[in-house]
């Protein structure tokens, strides 16, 4: 579980999918990062039970799975302390809410996801 969050990557990320799922696409444009970077992170995260997905149509989302057991959750609670460590998690944010609010860069499936948890 430590390993998980020795990477500034894979924190930027974990602190992204606190406020929701994000598709590979939004994750890259707002972490301006190589989309195999991206994936590879998210493998690792997924294989870690960190991050769960749901697919939705022909896209994939990827969210905070829940707590697997007490350290983890306290794991996942000290995200929120992070951003003092994390000098581009700020930036991160101010362009997931710029590019969530023009849409994403899958709109139907976030349709389609609104749609299925009745956000709509």
């Amino acid at each position: 579980m430590f390993r998980v969050l020795a990477d500034q990557t894979r924190l930027r990320i974990l602190r992204l999918l606190e406020d929701g799922p994000l598709c590979v696409g939004e994750l890259v444009e707002i972490l301006r990062a190589p989309q195999p970077t991206v994936s590879r992170h998210l493998t690792y995260l997924r294989r870690s039970r960190f991050v769960a997905t749901r697919q939705y149509g022909l896209w994939v989302f990827y969210e905070l799975a829940p707590p697997q057991n007490a350290l983890h959750g306290k794991l996942l609670d000290c995200l929120a302390t992070c951003d003092g460590l994390l000098p581009e998690a700020k930036a991160d944010g101010v362009r997931a809410r710029n590019l969530l609010r023009s849409g994403g860069c899958c709109p139907e499936g976030r349709r389609l996801m609104e749609q299925q948890r009745g956000e709509v």
